[in-house]
């Protein structure tokens, strides 16, 4: 592997611009999350990046969002009811750790949508496990995209907010600050996308080393390494891969020698040429893109943010650099990333697609399709769906967990119910009752970590859209055949 690692990372940013520079991209982001807050009845104004803590109200309370009354139907959650009968229970409170500004401020849309969702969903309250209906309290704190943030209103959630739960997603700036804070301060803790070995080895576990308090259902890379070669192999390379990654949890995790993509990139027989893991926020790629060009890469691969790569990729075509076939995982997988682009996103591909409207799956607290999720987004925000969608299932699994526990003011009966989860969600089966996986590099396997459980990936690829300019469909499924894929289109440039 052509591999150079820096031995310290300059914190300033490069000044300079771009094509799409983050500015118009944030701007682009900020303008939707306004229009999530119309969309959903919230009474709270997003913030701007830097400025005040985000928190997010669905009824009247300043800090919060709860849910308000609603219809009284039975959910199709396991051991979760709406009813108006029962002996009414304490307010429960899931504190939910979102990036809504800043790079990362895709995931926190879609986060928004999911609150108006629970909300409209759960009414005025559940019947949980102990037998009494429960308000259910969706607590909201904004990272700004920053892990420091992160790790900041975790614990502010945790010790201050008292919450039952805690929930993050969006990657390992998100979601590790926040479950070590959970782990250190003894809070259950669900996480979602973010990658398992950054989420295990980064926060110093082992295969052998649960933690107690932290579970997450959570993406392989694994999974996304072989989706790399299978959708590299149908473009017919010369097998040089130019491998793009930002120097955060994240990016040394894809790079990882015993974890990470390029050992199973290399065990297919492919070279990999990994520059200089660029700082989060850099404006120029010159040098990387040089790199790539002298080594005659015909493939990309690697992960970024979505403004990062749509910088990278517009300074690719310019300067020349025209894989025969491109994957990032993270950037790709949201309509904003495409609207940035424009027309050169056709033929781009996410390795990790972690939701589609195609899943054959149901929403344990909805009752929901993912079609039908789909179909709610795009009527609520008046926006294209987007694989964010995902995200939803860390507030079912929450709820699931707490329709099972039967003493919710006794944080071991809750853990108890997490470690015995074994539900339908909208991104896969979580069964936590499961054996751990024999070989957890396994692309195949479910269950590479006692806290862990993988959801279902699929490789999807941007094309020019019939009812959206830009759409996405699966063009790899091997790991996931239950979900229908079409054949990958050919890069045209």
């Amino acid at each position: 592997m052509n591999s150079r690692h820096p031995s310290n990372i300059n914190d300033e940013q490069p000044t300079g611009e771009s094509a799409v520079s983050r500015r118009q991209f944030l701007k682009l982001t900020g303008a939707t999350g306004a229009s999530v807050l119309a969309a959903g009845g919230m009474a709270a104004v997003l913030a701007a990046c830097g400025g005040k803590e985000v928190t997010t109200t669905a009824a009247a309370p300043a800090t919060t969002t709860t849910t308000a009354p609603s219809a009284t139907s039975t959910l199709a959650t396991s051991g979760s009811t709406v009813s108006t009968s029962a002996e009414a229970g304490r307010e429960i409170r899931l504190g939910v750790v979102t990036p809504q500004t800043g790079p990362l401020a895709v995931f926190g849309i879609a986060d928004k949508w999911s609150a108006d969702l629970t909300r409209r969903t759960v009414g005025d309250g559940l019947v949980l496990g102990d037998g009494k209906k429960h308000p259910i309290n969706l607590i909201f704190r904004d990272t700004q995209s920053d892990s420091n943030r992160a790790a900041q209103v975790a614990g502010d959630l945790i010790t201050n907010d008292k919450i039952d739960i805690l929930l993050a997603a969006g990657g390992p700036d998100t979601v590790n600050p926040a479950a070590d804070q959970a782990e250190t301060l003894g809070a259950p803790f669900l996480g979602l996308n973010d990658p398992w070995p950054a989420f295990v080895f980064g926060r110093g576990g082992s295969f052998d080393k649960p933690f107690k308090w932290t579970y997450g259902m959570l993406l392989g890379l694994e999974q996304m390494s072989a989706y790399m070669i299978e959708v590299f192999g149908k473009a017919q390379t010369n097998k040089n891969i130019a491998f793009l990654v930002p120097n955060n949890a994240d990016g040394l995790a894809w790079i990882d020698k015993n974890t990470g993509s390029p050992p199973v990139l290399e065990a297919a027989g492919y070279t990999v040429v990994v520059p200089s893991p660029f700082t989060p926020g850099a404006e120029d790629f010159t040098a990387q893109i040089s790199q790539f060009k002298k080594e005659g890469c015909e493939a990309l691969g690697g992960a970024s943010t979505t403004p990062d790569f749509t910088n990278f990729w517009k300074q690719s075509l310019q300067q020349g650099f025209k894989p025969v076939v491109a994957c990032q995982g993270l950037a790709l997988g949201f309509p904003q990333a495409a609207q940035a682009i424009g027309p050169a996103v056709y033929g781009l591909i996410d390795p990790g697609g972690a939701w589609h409207p195609t899943f054959p799956f149901k929403d344990s607290l909805t009752g929901l399709t993912c079609q039908e999720l789909a179909d709610d987004y795009e009527k609520t925000m008046n926006s294209q769906w987007t694989g964010a969608i995902g995200g939803h299932a860390k507030t079912s699994w929450a709820i699931d967990v707490l329709g099972r526990a039967k003493n919710l003011d006794d944080k071991e009966a809750i853990l108890g119910a997490i470690a015995t989860t074994k539900l339908e969600t909208i991104i896969g089966v979580c069964d936590m009752t499961q054996p751990v996986d024999k070989n957890p590099l396994d692309p195949a396997g479910t269950r590479p970590h006692p806290n862990v459980v993988k959801p279902i990936l699929t490789a999807q690829q941007w094309i020019k859209g019939s009812k959206w300019p830009f759409e996405q469909v699966v063009v790899a499924n091997h790991y996931a055949p239950m979900v229908p894929a079409v054949e990958l289109q050919a890069m045209k440039y």
